[in-house]
């Protein structure tokens, strides 16, 4: 099931238009190993700075590392685990801030890093599953619980598995996960000054 799109002003492809964020997961069936690393492969052939492939990917997943994923569950948010609980795979995606050809920092390990997160949830499309990332994590308590380096920045915990049914959410959930998806106008973000969208904000 994906969202009806309101606003769209060009036919864009099927995978990208398939891509949204729902909350139902069916907790009854576990990811494929092959589909899995078929994500995770779309991850590591993303683009990054210097070809630096600044990111690295930790895998909960429920059916062959429960005490992980109990782990990765424990992290998220307390609202985001009233629906990620029937999520089957959680990932937690990590951004190295300097570059390991000489150490320096790399300005762009964030924005590389949700490059091969996009890649990864496209991927899942095409496989037949859904994501849905979240900010709503502790870092903190996920660097000790997964023993990380300081020297590492902590980016998003995405869910994975199959579509549930929107019935079985808890209270709450319902509206935004059948509401219609909207974006801003094209006129609203594209510029042919880049001073524009600051003069006008």
């Amino acid at each position: 099931m994906t969202q009806e799109r309101l606003n769209p002003e060009a036919t864009i492809s099927n995978l990208i238009a398939g891509r949204w964020s729902p909350r139902a997961f069916d907790n009854s069936r576990a990811v494929e190993d092959k589909k899995l690393t078929a994500c995770l492969e779309a991850a590591r052939w993303s683009s990054s700075c210097f070809g630096a492939e600044p990111w690295s990917f930790i895998v909960a997943d429920r059916n062959s590392n429960p005490e992980g994923w109990n782990s990765m569950l424990a992290i998220l948010a307390e609202k985001n685990r009233l629906w990620a609980q029937n999520a089957p795979v959680l990932i937690l995606a990590c951004a190295h801030n300097n570059f390991a050809h000489n150490n320096n920092p790399n300005r762009w390990a964030q924005y590389d890093v949700g490059q091969a997160m996009m890649s990864f949830s496209l991927q899942a499309v095409a496989e037949g599953l859904i994501t849905h990332p979240m900010g709503g994590f502790d870092p903190a308590a996920a660097a000790k619980a997964f023993d990380i380096p300081e020297d590492i920045t902590l980016m998003s915990v995405t869910a994975l598995g199959y579509a549930g049914d929107t019935a079985s959410l808890a209270e709450g959930f319902m509206e935004v996960e059948t509401a219609p998806r909207r974006r801003k106008a094209l006129h609203e973000i594209v510029f042919s000054q880049g001073n524009k969208a600051w003069k006008e904000s």
